[in-house]
C-alpha cells in the first residue's frame, strides 16, 4: 500500500495493484472562493496552494475514484472537467450519483457495506460532518474501508468529527492504517466540521496499534489547525511515531 498526500483531502492510494483517487480538488491556487471562516478570519481564496504534481500525473492510470461527498474542496469543476467520463466513481448515495451522472460520467456506483472492485472489498462507513447545528448545514458524508488479502486494512474516515460511528468502524474493521481529515475546519455560523487535535488523539486511543495519517491540512481558508501546531501536540503526547502529518506531495508505504 502506498498513500500519497496531494492537497487538502485529495490523496492517491495504491492498494492491491489498483490506483485510487480520493476526493479530487484539482483547481489551481486561488481559483475558488473563500469559505466563511471563524477564528482565523482569513478570506484567502481557495485552494491556498498549488498542486504538488501535475493534474496529468494525478489522474494517470486511476482505476477508480472515491467521493466521500461533493463539497467543492472535495470535488470541483476542474476535477469534473479533467477526469475521463467513463472512469469508475463510487459515491455515498443516490442524490450524489445523479449529480455526477448529470456531469456526463457513465460509471457511477453507490458505495455500500458490501461493494467490491475486482478483488478489493469496499465498505461504506458512517461519518458526522460536524456537531449540532453544523450537521444540518454540512450535509451527509461517508467514509471508506478497503480490504484485500495482500494488504493491511485501510480506513479513510473522510470529513468527520470523533463520534460513535468512527469508534464502530474501528472496532468492526480493525484497520491497521487510518486516514483522518484534520485541520479543525470551522465556520463562523456553525463551528467545527472535521477533526481537531483532541479528536485525532481519541482515534489513536481507540486504536493504539494503527498508523494514522492526517490529511486535509492547510488546504483551504477555514482550516484553523496548522501542521506545526498538530505536530507539537503529537510530540507532547509521544505520538510522532504513530500519527503522521504529511506535507503536500509526501508519500507513505506500508
Amino acid at each position: 500500500m502506498k498513500i500519497r498526500q496531494i492537497r487538502n483531502a485529495t490523496i492517491i492510494v495504491e492498494f492491491a495493484g489498483k490506483k485510487i483517487l480520493v476526493d479530487p480538488m484539482l483547481s489551481g491556487r486561488g481559483v475558488l472562493p473563500a469559505f466563511i471562516p471563524s477564528k482565523t478570519w482569513s478570506f484567502k481564496r481557495n485552494p491556498l496552494h498549488d498542486l504538488p504534481i501535475s493534474k496529468a500525473e494525478i489522474i494517470k492510470d486511476v482505476d477508480f475514484v472515491f467521493l466521500s461527498h461533493l463539497h467543492p474542496d472535495h470535488w470541483d469543476k476542474e476535477a469534473a472537467n479533467t477526469l475521463p467520463k467513463g472512469i469508475k466513481i463510487f459515491v455515498q448515495d443516490y442524490p450524489d450519483q445523479l449529480k455526477i451522472e448529470e456531469m456526463g460520467f457513465t460509471n457511477v456506483e453507490i458505495l455500500t457495506e458490501n461493494s467490491v472492485f475486482g478483488e478489493i472489498k469496499l465498505t461504506r462507513t458512517k461519518a458526522q460532518h460536524g456537531r449540532g447545528y453544523m450537521l444540518r448545514l454540512a450535509g451527509l458524508v461517508c467514509g471508506l474501508v478497503l480490504k484485500h488479502s495482500t494488504e493491511k486494512t485501510l480506513y479513510i474516515a473522510a470529513d468527520t468529527v470523533w463520534f460513535e460511528g468512527v469508534r464502530e468502524a474501528l472496532n468492526q474493521h480493525k484497520p491497521e492504517v487510518v486516514v483522518l481529515n484534520g485541520g479543525d475546519n470551522q465556520f463562523v455560523f456553525g463551528g467545527q466540521v472535521v477533526m481537531n487535535k483532541k479528536d485525532i488523539y481519541e482515534v489513536h486511543k481507540a486504536t493504539p496499534s494503527a498508523t494514522i495519517i492526517v490529511s486535509h491540512m492547510e488546504g483551504v481558508n477555514h482550516n484553523t489547525l496548522t501542521r506545526k501546531d498538530l505536530k507539537e501536540f503529537l510530540s507532547e503526547k509521544g505520538l510522532t511515531d504513530k500519527v503522521n502529518v504529511p506535507e503536500d506531495g509526501q508519500s507513505y508505504i506500508f
